[in-house]
């Protein structure tokens, strides 16, 4: 025993770490966006809980739900929670265990014939050779020296596991984050679009009635008559796409928040404006990115685990020490258990040095190295489909910008179009054909109108989607 308490002491000073020390990676960004029109402040960062500027209070009761209701973010939290046992598991690895043990066994030995050619007197071979109890009671001790750092790289591999769980379940939440607010945006469009479809509607039958009261008059022709049902009918038949879409999309924010789909009609189901983008939206600089964007941090995490990977692999090939110890008690009978003097210990260690594996071990170690260095290229590419992410969703947001600008001017044109052509037409001055025309131009412009605003806020959305943002203060709360 105190040959094995002796390795025990000068263990650890002979105890090294192999393998390679992770270092971080530096994200290879530009100075600023290419791209850095319309209304943006790549000066400011954004705002972590980003929807508040669009400033509608529903939208964020909304959020507030679907964070802590939505089924697939809690089934990545869950992973973080197997992450962190796994971590634990890690460890004890590199800690002595120990058992209590206890047994009873009766036996006989045997020993009859052997000693009966030894001339024993009948008394004694008859008691020596009598079946006997056995009672047993102790505690059995182990420990794997960490010499080589096999144990402490496996903890490191284990954190590391930990961290880029957690970067998925911070990606999960910027992705639901985006995909409520951008379905919020297309539920009040498509509510929108069956308002002034339902106007345009009231305004066809207007006319409807108006050419039936020329047509009586003899002003008009039956022709006009029908070119104006035709109209009505037309944009008749357009209200059913738009309800679908506002029923499709409640259904789906019901689902996003964890319940069933048809949860949300009561509240969501009256009208309201569409969330309209903050006159400046701040978008901070690309070096800022890789702390922001939860793919970047968990590509991250995952270079430090296969960089970690790599030392439990090369520690496989050094040798191992284990300490075993025993402490106990042996009787013949149950009472006597507790008496010291039937007490007995054993102690010792055992090396084990890989020779031969038949090139397991050196082709572990060449895996984990190429793994190491797969994982260094997806870091890169991570960032670099962040970045283009972020250029494409500013190019697109500001695009939409000009977009919406001139089809509002479209819409104010095509008013006074109507207007000026059903006046004419009113005082016989021109064909029904002329009003059919402007008729349509306006509805369609409106329309159009509509999607462009609603398209501008999903726009938005992706924005800050590829951004990052919206983890910081559920996710990383915790850390």
């Amino acid at each position: 025993m105190a040959g094995a308490w002796r390795l025990i002491l000068l263990a650890p000073l002979a105890a090294c770490t192999v393998g390679p020390d992770f270092a971080p990676p530096q994200a290879e960004t530009p100075a600023g966006w290419a791209d850095q029109g319309g209304r943006v402040d790549p000066a400011t960062d954004p705002d972590p809980r980003w929807w508040t500027g669009l400033g509608d209070p529903l939208l964020g009761s909304l959020e507030e739900r679907a964070i802590a209701g939505n089924l697939d973010l809690k089934r990545a939290v869950l992973r973080i929670l197997e992450n962190r046992a796994q971590v634990q598991v890690a460890r004890a690895a590199g800690l002595p265990s120990l058992q209590a043990s206890g047994g009873y066994t009766r036996e006989n030995l045997g020993l009859k014939g052997p000693l009966a050619e030894q001339r024993i007197d009948e008394p004694v071979l008859t008691a020596l050779a009598a079946p006997f109890d056995l009672f047993r009671a102790g505690f059995d001790a182990s420990w794997e020296l960490d010499l080589f750092g096999r144990v402490g790289r496996s903890v490191e591999q284990a954190k590391a596991e930990e961290v880029a769980a957690e970067g998925s379940r911070d990606d999960a939440l910027v992705s639901l984050e985006a995909e409520v607010a951008q379905t919020y945006a297309q539920l009040r469009g498509a509510q929108e679009l069956t308002r002034i479809t339902a106007e345009e509607i009231a305004t066809e039958s207007e006319i409807l009635a108006l050419t039936h009261q020329r047509r009586l008059k003899g002003l008009v022709s039956e022709l006009d008559v029908d070119q104006a049902t035709t109209q009505l009918r037309t944009v008749q038949a357009q209200l059913p796409q738009f309800e679908q879409q506002a029923d499709q999309a409640i259904n789906s924010l019901s689902v996003l928040l964890g319940l069933p789909p048809e949860a949300l009609r009561g509240e969501l189901s009256t009208a309201g404006p569409v969330p309209r983008p903050p006159a400046i939206v701040p978008v901070g600089l690309p070096a800022s990115l890789a702390r922001r964007r939860p793919d970047i941090r968990q590509a991250e995490a995952q270079l430090h685990a296969a960089t970690a990977g790599v030392g439990v692999a090369v520690a496989q090939l050094f040798p191992e020490l284990s300490l075993t110890g025993s402490l106990g008690t042996r009787a013949t009978q149950a009472k006597s258990l507790g008496d010291w003097a039937n007490h007995f210990s054993t102690g010792g260690g055992t090396v084990t040095l890989p020779i031969f594996e038949g090139g397991r071990l050196t082709g572990t170690v060449r895996i984990a190295r190429a793994e190491e260095a797969e994982a260094v290229l997806a870091y890169r590419q991570t960032v670099l489909a962040a970045l283009r992410d972020v250029e494409s969703a500013l190019a697109t947001f500001r695009t939409e910008q000009v977009r919406q600008q001139r089809l509002t001017e479209l819409v104010a044109s095509a008013r006074d179009l109507l207007y000026l052509a059903r006046n004419r037409y009113e005082h016989g001055l021109s064909s029904f054909i002329d009003v059919l025309g402007a008729e349509t131009t306006l509805v369609q412009a409106r329309q159009q109108w509509v999607q462009s605003t609603t398209t501008a806020t999903t726009d938005l959305v992706a924005l800050y989607k590829a951004l990052g943002g919206g983890w910081e203060a559920v996710g990383g709360g915790g850390r």
